[in-house]
């Protein structure tokens, strides 16, 4: 008989990889949550799909638009103590749901062996459009088929095993990010000057931004999130869907 699977998430891991499409996704939606993480000790690694060379809002050319995001992305994570970012390289805009991906995320989750996944969530989420995008359900789905069933299985994608020697690993849980069903809310109302410091520095993306304006958006959206789990008023916070997959 298999043991009930938990109704809360675990209160402290020693892991969490954040798989995402695009620089700055970890960060208008979780960079509060990745903060309250690495101050409790956990140690976070960023892993972005794409380069996010197919974005921005001004005449950058598209070859320094990528090297671009990246070194914005790498400040980012400074500013909620996350050291370690790494990019896979994939085509922004252009992601499919393909073996080749599922294999670079499997390796990735070997190399860093986290309890905790986050990813963008697969659905799509009707309410607000913008959080849907097609690279971001493409992640989250992808991530999804990464944790379950390849990273685990030693017999998927042998040559991550015979030829890098990683062994396979077995994630205890995936937090789902911009989820139509989310269970899980974070208070970073503590922590949220660290999450508009890691959002002011994709100067690509939101430096045609009024001052002030990002924060006022972005915080405006997390008091509403706040509200809706029953938070007291002023708070700030961020939702998760919590799927238990050990």
């Amino acid at each position: 008989m298999t043991s009930p699977l938990p109704s809360r998430p675990a209160e402290h891991v020693e892991r969490v990889l954040c798989v995402f499409a695009h620089p700055d996704d970890v960060d208008f939606g979780s960079a509060g949550t990745v903060a309250t993480w690495t101050a409790a000790g956990t140690e976070v690694v960023y892993c972005l799909v794409t380069d996010g060379d197919a974005g921005g809002f001004d005449e950058t050319p598209r070859h320094e638009m990528g090297p671009l995001r990246q070194a914005e992305q790498r400040a980012a994570a400074k500013e909620v103590g996350v050291e370690d970012v790494r990019f896979l390289g994939h085509p922004d805009g252009r992601l499919e749901l393909t073996l080749d991906l599922r294999r670079d995320i499997s390796r990735v989750i070997r190399q860093v062996r986290p309890q905790r996944v986050l990813t963008s969530s697969p659905e799509r989420f009707w309410d607000r459009i913008g959080a849907s995008h097609p690279d971001h359900m493409t992640v989250g789905e992808s991530t999804l088929r990464a944790v379950y069933p390849d990273a685990r299985n030693p017999f998927a994608f042998p040559e991550l095993l015979a030829d890098e020697g990683l062994e396979a690993w077995t994630v205890s849980e995936v937090w789902l990010g911009a989820s139509p069903r989310a269970d899980h809310v974070v208070d970073v109302t503590d922590v949220v000057d660290r999450k508009f410091a890691a959002l002011g520095s994709h100067v690509s993306q939101v430096g045609h931004w009024p001052e002030g304006q990002m924060q006022e958006f972005v915080g405006g959206w997390m008091r509403q999130t706040a509200a809706r789990f029953g938070l007291p008023e002023g708070r700030m916070a961020e939702a998760f869907h919590v799927v238990h997959t050990a």
